[in-house]
Parts: C-alpha cells; sequence; structure tokens
C-alpha cells in the first residue's frame, strides 16, 4: 500500500533544492513548517507539518480554516513536502483556484488513526485530545465545524472517514483518496493463508492475530449504518483497477451513503494505487474542502484546472524543529 510514494527521489531532490529563502520581491507562495507536538496519550512527541498559505506571513491577525490531511501506510508528515504535493498546492494558490487554509499532516505510523485493539496506542484519542486543540492554538486557525476539515489517503482515507464519521461534529467536511475500505471483512478465515498475507498490514492497528471484530467496529462502513452525518459534506474517490480492490469498498459506501438519503460526491476513476493517481485528483478534494468551509472573503470563481507534479517549484521549508 506504500505505493503512493512512489512520487520519485527524483521528486524529493527537486523539493530539496527549493528549500531556500525566497528573493527579494518575489512572489509569495506559503511555506511549510515541520515541527512536533508533545503528547501525554502517547507518550511521545508526534511531528507534524503545517502547509502555511501565502498571507499567512503578512496578514497578522487573520485566521484561517484548517485541514487535516492524513497519510497513507509507509508514509509521514512529509508527505506533501517529498511527494511534489506541496507544489502543486502552492501553484493553486497562485492561480487564485484555491482559496487560502491551513493544511495540516500529522505522522500516523501504522496507526489507521484509530485507538489500537491492545489499547497501548491510542492515536484518535490523541489526534482529538491533544493534537487538534494543540495545533489550532499554535496557529491561526479559525475555531469550530464550519472551518475545519478533515482528509485522507489509502490509510489516511480509512482513518479520516472513520474520525469524520464518529464526531462528525467537529468537521464541516471529509474526503478520502482511495480509503482503505474492505468489504465483508468479517467473511475473510484465519484459515486462509493467501487472505492472511493479503491482510498482514492490518496488524499494528488491528492486533496479531487480526481481529476482525475489531475492524468491524471502526470501519467506516459499520459506522456510516447509523451515524448522524446531517451538515457533514462527504467526498470520496478510488481508482477503477486499485491493487487493493479498495474501489469495491468506495462502490458499497456509495451504495449506503445513497441508501440513507445522505448527500456525498463519488468518484470511480481510471488508475491504480499510486502517487500519480493521487496527484491528479488532489485539487478536487482541496477544492471540496475549501468549498465546505464558512463563507470568506475572496474565495477564488476561477474554473477547475488540471495540474501535474512537473509545476515550476518556488517554496520556502523551515527546518524541523521541535517544540
Amino acid at each position: 500500500m506504500n505505493k503512493f510514494r512512489r512520487a520519485g527521489w527524483m521528486a524529493l531532490l527537486m523539493v530539496c533544492l527549493s528549500c531556500v529563502s525566497l528573493a527579494p520581491g518575489s512572489r509569495a507562495t506559503g511555506r511549510a513548517e515541520c515541527v512536533s507536538l508533545p503528547s501525554r496519550i502517547l507518550n511521545r512527541a508526534v511531528p507534524y507539518c503545517v502547509l502555511l498559505p501565502p498571507s499567512y506571513d503578512t496578514e497578522k491577525t487573520r485566521r484561517y480554516p484548517i485541514l487535516y490531511l492524513l497519510h497513507g501506510l509507509g508514509d509521514n508528515e512529509q508527505m506533501l513536502v517529498h511527494s511534489g504535493g506541496m507544489n502543486l498546492v502552492q501553484d493553486m494558490w497562485e492561480q487564485h483556484e484555491l482559496g487560502e487554509f491551513l493544511i495540516v499532516t500529522p505522522r500516523g505510523g501504522t496507526s489507521f488513526f484509530i485507538n489500537s485493539s491492545d489499547g497501548k496506542r491510542p492515536y484518535e484519542d490523541f489526534f482529538l485530545q491533544e493534537f487538534i486543540p494543540g495545533v489550532e492554538k499554535r496557529y491561526r486557525a479559525q475555531t469550530g465545524r464550519s472551518s475545519r476539515g478533515i482528509a485522507g489517503i489509502s490509510m489516511g482515507g480509512y482513518g479520516a472517514l472513520h474520525i469524520a464519521f464518529r464526531h462528525p461534529q467537529l468537521f464541516a467536511a471529509v474526503g478520502a483518496h482511495s480509503a482503505a475500505l474492505i468489504e465483508n471483512m468479517q467473511s475473510i478465515s484465519a484459515h486462509n493463508s493467501g487472505q492472511l498475507s493479503r491482510l498482514g498490514f492490518l496488524g499494528d492497528a488491528f492486533g496479531t492475530p487480526f481481529d476482525a471484530a475489531y475492524w468491524n467496529q471502526n470501519d467506516p462502513l459499520t459506522i456510516a449504518h447509523t451515524a448522524n452525518l446531517a451538515g457533514l459534506k462527504i467526498y470520496f474517490d478510488c481508482g477503477s483497477e486499485d491493487e487493493y480492490a479498495f474501489d469495491s469498498g468506495a462502490a458499497t459506501l456509495d451504495k449506503l451513503l445513497t441508501s440513507r438519503h445522505i448527500p456525498h460526491e463519488f468518484h470511480l476513476y481510471p488508475g491504480g494505487h499510486d502517487w500519480t493517481y493521487f496527484a491528479e485528483h488532489l485539487p478536487a478534494l482541496l477544492k471540496f474542502e475549501f468549498h465546505a468551509f464558512a463563507p470568506i472573503a475572496g474565495r477564488p470563481n476561477s474554473p477547475h484546472r488540471c495540474l501535474s507534479l512537473s509545476l515550476p517549484l518556488s517554496s520556502q521549508i523551515e527546518l524541523p524543529q521541535i517544540t
């Protein structure tokens, strides 16, 4: 499932070469700041990155909506920095195709962004009780549901849907690319070695041996059956050639929400489970999230434009620091 990191070493090198201050008179494009948050719940510091919009350093009293973007398995908090996604977002800001908001990417390890089955890694508790309040205190974020969104990729898509469906009162919108949604998990036999191999990546969060009941308890598909999702704007997509068959799970979620008459936006696009797919559709997810926020002056009205990872680099990245 870590194929979305295949943006490659060249993209990483290009981003590293862009880690310099903007020349005097050059156009502000925003910057990334990577720090960490001490956690009493997890008993360790959790690294995270924040992508700050172009006006953040000049409009000192302005507050911004905030999007929590969760990475996939095998990636980390620098998912936008090392993939080229940061430059994609900056280009959208420069072209006024996207309104300004904070994008926060925490490190989730292999947690699926939930409390682990053994109780030793209560990541969801940390995220809700410490991370969101800590980030929104440190940065000039608009607080409250109407200005807060959550989204994710793959494992992070699972986590975003799980958290938003369990706590819809906290978020204006939830979005997911290729979320790790698996149909009929309860029917998977512990005696089928092929199935067990396919589920190997689930071990850390869901126990060893794999606890199918715990998966079912936390599964966004299960939660969506009864959750009160009124007012929560929902977007998700998946590649029709997804190597993990997450497209089938996404289609099931679409049918479930439709049967409950819950408004949502779902797309099944050509493509697999990799960063090429995610990058192609990231602009649509970001626009969906931004337009779910409360009305904000200066919202861009320009039409959608497809972007690629081969965009000009003009970013400023602050060196990581521990706080």
